[in-house]
């Protein structure tokens, strides 16, 4: 009986005991919180910021106090030593972060909360600055991971978090500085605008209109034959498909005619009564008259269900002011789909750009099929949680633990890579691949040393062959981006096999493709300091080589070797600025000077650097002057990735200042200065200073072979994102790429100049409103474009609101709640007290952020 007492005590203690095993391995990560608030930036005086992750637990089981990790990643460094509370948070790689909990971390209970203070350096203003992609992982479960989707930030409302430094002086947009930035706007009757955009070299209203419609017929001489085929498509699109009982009925005519003395891209366009005709030397001169002819119809024509389009009577001239045209578009931080890069191109093609520059790699992902070296996509392709990055690279972005995530992970096969350049060369553009090296090559790095690593038992010659780094090299360094083995050793002969089958495999598909293929783009910015100064290899060519005694010198052995390898392929080099750079020391002081060794050798030159203040603001200007072809690719104006404004919700990064629609659009390329005013910091820039800097020569303007908009996707994580970020500032791009100088930018007399720009701007933007960005709502399916927010003011109790796109519609509420497409829409000023939400709508119902003033 005792016994059977004894063991029934046993079996209920053991059950109670398993019980409360089962109950506490029950505690679900998912219910995790994370909350970040940004608490201030120029922390102690330094340039840091001081914020707080709070973690509560909304879960009923506790949170354990040991046995667990969190990851996640933040583009600012953290200062390990700065945390403070119970946890510890350590750095990896590059923007992945570990948080793990220290002996002194209690249990979370249900409905509690631990706050963890932590320093980094820079400074947080925005969302974009927020700490993304947590995901949590058991000790006792390892590889299942949890991803922590109960994530948000508090917004930043004070002076402290808002103001990066003391000489900080870029307000914090307000909606009553938004009112007085948009008082210079007109609203302009559509009757009275441009009529072609981009604006064209003469235009003249002459006759009858021509009535298009279904049955219109396109004939074209043999030359134009593509172009042919791709108008009919694109006029397939505007029309109601006729019954196929329906009788055709010819229509009028439109002619793609050939002469010869015409240059290279111009083109005639006539409309009259009776026909419209297309006049140009080449098949890209025709086609931007095609563009022209579309132009000229309206928005509503791309929902595809008209009857017939009346297109005005016309005589345009017009051809372009730059034969480069550009777009730089990065797929490699975040990967985005060929179907979104065919629409980008579209877009291109709309508004005669004529060149995609494709950054197909970088630390965070390798985008393109090598058929020779498939590691490259097998490994560098795709993104997950490791600890090794032997299958796949680490989390970036917040890309999280998943492999299949569809930003962090993909890349385009060949016959992907071979679709995206037959599109592009049907619509006249070419698409110059970016290979990003020495620096930016984690990606590359990482999947040649999987490579390694499968035949280096075997093969150790083949193991060897295409391998970027030495595992001997002790070198310690950290890139802008905080990795530390992102570098190609250029010291390396694998590096240069490397190099050139990447090249060769890139060729072949270009040549399946049909498709022109003059340079590649191989990169060579932000090299951080202390790469190769423990290269075994690099000490071997010291010691032997005469022109190669310092790690400054294997910049030009490396580029020197790619040149000589492009050229064996008849290919010419293009790269970022750096490549065209020789340090040199002054007084004492290291500085950067054109090196004179390139300039003769057709490098074009892509100057992203005219920071003001930071010593460069005249490098394009000088690498031109020095004979270096130079595409104005400038941050200052030409970085869409910038966030549009200040304001908290506002994403993008801003270390180059803020880009708003009216950057690009006021971009001068041979003399960027002229309306130059302010650093990105918001202080003035001195005359005395602008004084200083090399203005272009004549051999200078001759080298500026065109401009090019930028736009890195460290932000862009969707086809939403990349949209918001590229419209419109696009369009002001399009603008200064084709158009000649506007009046503004020559005039002498600045208050003159003034006047005259604030003008051009207005019409701009009325051009955007009432044309364009209508188009815009249905063209090749349509852009989720950024719609403005609207400006307010409170004058003698009345409450007057506006936008920066007149003709956009300004709806409001008075109840607290956010203005939707039904609400009131403002036509006059307000009386009403209280608080008033206001919203600016397109003509589709989109709308943009919301804006409050209290009256």
């Amino acid at each position: 009986m005792k016994k059977t007492i004894a063991l029934t005590i046993l079996t209920l203690s053991l059950t109670a005991l398993v019980r409360a095993q089962v109950k506490v391995n029950t505690f679900n990560a998912a219910d995790l919180k994370i909350q970040w608030e940004v608490l201030q930036n120029s922390y102690n005086g330094k340039p840091q910021f001081k914020s707080a992750l709070t973690i509560t637990n909304t879960g009923k089981q506790p949170m354990p106090a040991t046995g667990w990790k969190i990851y996640f990643t933040f583009p600012r460094q953290v200062v390990e030593e700065s945390v403070a509370g119970p946890v510890k948070i350590e750095h990896i790689n590059g923007d992945y972060f570990r948080m793990s909990p220290k002996s002194n971390f209690k249990r979370l209970a249900a409905n509690d909360s631990v706050q963890i203070p932590l320093i980094a350096n820079a400074w947080a203003l925005n969302i974009t600055d927020a700490p993304e992609g947590f995901y949590y992982e058991d000790d006792s479960k390892p590889g299942s991971f949890t991803t922590i989707t109960k994530v948000s930030q508090v917004p930043s409302t004070q002076p402290r978090q808002l103001q990066r430094l003391a000489t900080d002086e870029i307000p914090v947009v307000t909606p009553e500085a938004l009112y007085k930035q948009n008082e210079l706007i007109t609203d302009l009757p559509e009757n009275q605008l441009p009529r072609i955009f981009p604006t064209p070299v003469s235009f003249q209203k002459s006759g009858l209109p021509f009535h298009l419609n279904g049955h219109t017929q396109v004939l074209a001489d043999a030359l134009f034959g593509k172009e042919a085929a791709y108008l009919k498509k694109e006029l397939a699109l505007l029309f109601k498909v006729p019954s196929s009982s329906a009788v055709f009925k010819p229509g009028k005519i439109i002619s793609l005619n050939k002469k010869a003395d015409m240059a290279p891209e111009a083109y005639e366009l006539q409309v009259n009564a009776d026909r419209i005709v297309i006049t140009a030397s080449t098949g890209a001169g025709a086609f931007y008259g095609i563009q022209s002819l579309k132009s000229l119809l309206p928005g509503k024509a791309w929902l595809g269900k008209m009857q017939s389009i009346t297109v005005p009577g016309v005589l345009v001239t017009d051809e372009p002011r730059f034969g480069y045209r550009g777009l730089m578009l990065d797929v490699a931080r975040n990967f985005h789909s060929k179907k979104q890069v065919l629409k980008v191109l579209d877009l291109m093609s709309l508004y005669k750009l004529n060149t995609l520059h494709f950054h197909l790699n970088d630390d965070e992902g390798w985008r393109i099929e090598i058929p020779t070296l498939p590691e490259l996509t097998e490994v560098g392709a795709k993104r997950g949680h490791t600890e090794t990055n032997t299958d796949h690279l680490q989390p970036a972005y917040a890309s999280g633990p998943d492999v299949n995530n569809p930003y962090g992970s993909g890349y385009y096969t060949k016959a992907d890579f071979i679709e995206i350049l037959k599109y592009a060369n049907e619509r006249h553009i070419t698409v110059i691949p970016e290979i990003e090296s020495p620096g930016h090559a984690r990606a590359a790095i990482k999947s040649m040393d999987a490579r390694y690593n499968k035949f280096k038992g075997s093969d150790m010659a083949e193991a060897e062959r295409y391998l970027l780094h030495d595992y001997n090299d002790s070198s310690v360094y950290s890139s802008v981006q905080h990795w530390n083995d992102n570098v190609i050793d250029v010291s390396l002969p694998s590096t240069y096999n490397f190099i050139t089958t990447v090249a060769d495999d890139i060729i072949k598909m270009y040549q399946e493709a049909g498709a022109p293929l003059k340079t590649i783009h191989f990169g060579g910015d932000e090299v951080p300091a202390g790469v190769w100064t423990k290269s075994p290899a690099a000490k071997k060519i010291f010691a032997t080589s005469p022109e190669v005694k310092t790690t400054d010198d294997l910049w030009y052995y490396y580029f020197k070797k790619v040149n000589q390898i492009l050229k064996k392929r008849n290919l010419y080099v293009s790269a970022w600025e750096e490549a065209a750079l020789r340090k040199v020391v002054v007084n004492g002081a290291r500085k950067q000077i054109p090196n004179t060794d390139f300039a003769d050798q057709n490098f074009h030159m892509y100057v992203w650097n005219n920071v003001l203040g930071w010593g460069a603001e005249d490098l394009a200007y000088r690498l031109a002057n020095a004979g270096y072809p130079v595409i104005l690719s400038c941050v200052t104006n030409l970085y869409f990735d910038l966030a549009y404004q200040k304001s908290y919700q506002e994403p993008g990064y801003y270390w180059g200042g803020f880009t708003d629609v009216d950057k690009p659009f006021k971009f001068i390329p041979y003399n960027y200065f002229k309306n130059t005013t302010q650093n990105a910091m918001g202080n003035e820039y001195s005359t005395a200073a602008l004084a200083k800097e090399e203005a272009l020569t004549e051999q200078g303007r001759a080298n500026i072979a065109g401009i090019q908009g930028q736009l890195w996707s460290e932000t862009a994580r969707s086809p939403a994102r990349m949209e918001y970020m590229l419209l419109p500032k696009l369009l002001g791009l399009a603008e200064r790429a084709w158009a000649k100088d506007p009046e503004w930018a020559t005039e002498p007399d600045q208050k003159k100049s003034k006047l005259m720009y604030d003008a051009a701007w207005a019409t701009f933007c009325n051009v955007l409103t009432k044309k364009e960005l209508p188009r815009l709502n249905h063209y090749a399916g349509g852009f989720q474009y950024r719609i403005p927010t609207a400006g307010a003011l409170i004058e003698n109790g009345l409450v007057k609101v506006n936008n920066q796109f007149p003709g956009m519609i300004i709806r409001y509420t008075v109840d607290g709640g956010e203005p939707t497409s039904s609400s009131k829409i403002y036509t006059e000023p307000i009386k009403v007290k209280g608080k008033i939400s206001f919203r600016v709508f397109d003509t589709i119902g989109r709308g943009g952020n919301a804006t409050s003033v209290v009256n």
